[in-house]
């Protein structure tokens, strides 16, 4: 789009200029103030330092030679910076660009169709969904359809482990026997329904209801996955448990001490060797873990591969990537590690605890706040951050809550778009955009394509909520200082055509967030 072109124009100009920029990134940005042009870049800050020179020296001779290829209306040097004034027409033949593509607007190919599997939440069948381990589902969900905008053949995973020893502690504590350990009102439910006596076959049991429950809940928060793997069926029962530690002895990266069966961690970057089968002769783990990616990336073939993770799971990191290693696809891997979350309620936190049985379940908060709100406030702040849920804000029926004020943009555009449907609307007129927050609505809907491909490089999905308060917030500037109805017949055309491409955008990344857009409010 337009920032791509500028940004072309002016690796262009360094290269007459045999200037370069190493390992720093070009921005091109939107003036803090009116006057100030439509894109403001900051290449001669960054060439400065490397020169130790006036910025405001280097800025005045890239600006020369972007004048001279004839793309802009003016160009400004102010404080080092370069400021860009498009010429007329430049952002209303991109308006109608959005018009034409519709839905596909930003839409990339980054991926090359290649084979991704995007695998989260993967909670434990011990106990229902809680909001910790649902915000890497909110994360993963949104990063998927992300991917799928940019190229990627997405499938969306959930892994359970319905075998082994927590398994075994699920039974006992559904059996209520002197090894009970999970607490809560769905094991007295499940206590109350159970026939069997083997702790282990209770436990099965358990799990397999568990599972049903999730997948319910699941489907609740407006997730649908692809494949639901599960440790017992698809790894211990078809062998690939004895596969991965063959697999890894004709490797020669397995050793016996102490009775157990110990990985080469450390070979691969890991602060120590790894135990994959106990004295006991049960696999960890870890060893059911080497054994599934060793499934993602031979048996099913998977180009790529993306796990969210909850911060509890950081200290696997460093084997699970040494596995991976030696598996030959470091660079196919990626692990996003996402942040806790606190429910705030009355500016105070309400303590969670799942063996206790005292916490908020998924399903209890989305039907307190609905789906819409429970998926943009997961996605308001980076994975990196702790996450604050306030739920009196969430409940919010107002202009507050960041949600409803989205939203209501989007259904006041239909609004207006709908009435002037059943009015004679005169066409043809080029289109010409000549207010201020015009321009700033234009520019914002503009900036789509790029917030899409940073997201699909990036992964940091909460550039997508903070984009769509931002086009909203231009859209209600725009309301507040640009008339339509009565307006000449060239600018009447030309804000309603405006309209029309902010409404593409804003769906589309309502759409992305997994928001739905009312008609009306």
């Amino acid at each position: 789009m337009i920032k791509q072109e500028i940004l072309k124009d002016v690796e262009k100009a360094l290269k007459l200029l045999k200037y370069s920029v190493f390992n720093k990134k070009i921005q091109i940005s939107i003036p803090p103030q009116k006057g100030m042009g439509d894109y403001s870049i900051n290449v001669a800050f960054l060439i400065s330092v490397q020169k130790k020179c006036n910025p405001n020296e280097i800025a005045e001779e890239i600006a020369y030679k972007l004048s001279q290829f004839g793309n802009y209306k003016k160009i400004e040097v102010l404080n080092g910076y370069i400021n860009i004034f498009l010429k007329s027409n430049i952002l209303e033949k991109e308006i109608l660009n959005v018009l034409k593509e519709k839905e596909k607007f930003g839409n990339n190919n980054l991926g090359k169709s290649i084979k991704t599997q995007i695998e989260f939440i993967s909670a434990n069948p011990t106990g229902p969904l809680t909001i910790g381990n649902s915000r890497g589902g909110i994360i993963g969900d949104v990063l998927a359809n992300v991917l799928s905008k940019s190229g990627y053949n997405i499938e969306r995973e959930y892994y359970f482990n319905d075998a082994g020893g927590q398994i075994d502690v699920l039974g006992h504590s559904i059996l209520g026997d002197n090894k009970s350990t999970y607490k809560g009102e769905y094991i007295l439910k499940l206590r109350e329904k159970n026939k069997l006596k083997n702790y282990r076959k209770v436990g099965e049991w358990g799990a397999k209801l568990i599972i049903k429950d999730i997948k319910k809940t699941t489907e609740k928060m407006g997730i649908n996955f692809d494949n639901w793997f599960a440790e017992g069926k698809d790894l211990r029962d078809k062998k690939k448990i004895e596969e991965i530690i063959k697999w890894l002895k004709t490797k020669k990266l397995v050793y016996k001490k102490d009775g157990a069966a110990w990985f080469k961690s450390k070979k691969f970057g890991d602060d120590k060797d790894r135990v994959l089968i106990k004295k006991n002769n049960e696999p960890t783990y870890f060893c059911v873990d080497c054994a599934y990616h060793k499934n993602k990336f031979i048996d099913r073939k998977f180009g790529y591969v993306i796990n969210v993770w909850g911060a509890d799971h950081h200290g696997d990191m460093a084997r699970l990537k040494g596995f991976v290693k030696a598996l030959g696809y470091e660079k196919n891997f990626k692990i996003l590690i996402h942040q806790f979350v606190r429910i705030i309620k009355n500016g105070k936190e309400i303590r969670m605890s799942k063996r206790k049985g005292n916490y908020i379940l998924v399903e209890d908060l989305l039907d307190q706040v609905g789906k819409d709100v429970y998926r943009f406030f997961m996605l308001e702040y980076s994975k990196d951050s702790h996450l604050d849920f306030d739920l009196q804000l969430a409940k919010e029926k107002s202009q507050k809550n960041p949600v409803y004020y989205i939203q209501y943009a989007y259904a006041r555009i239909y609004g207006i778009l709908d009435k002037i449907k059943k009015q004679d609307l005169q066409k043809g007129f080029l289109l010409k955009f000549n207010n201020y927050a015009e321009i700033e609505l234009a520019k914002k809907i503009l900036e789509f394509p790029e917030i899409v491909q940073n997201i699909a490089t990036s992964y940091e999905v909460q550039k997508l909520s903070i984009y769509s308060f931002e086009l909203a917030r231009a859209f209600h500037y725009f309301y507040e200082k640009c008339s339509i109805t009565k307006s000449d017949n060239i600018t009447k055309y030309s804000r309603l055509m405006l309209l029309k491409a902010t409404q593409i955008v804003l769906k589309e990344t309502l759409n992305l967030i997994g928001v739905s857009a009312p008609k009306k409010m």
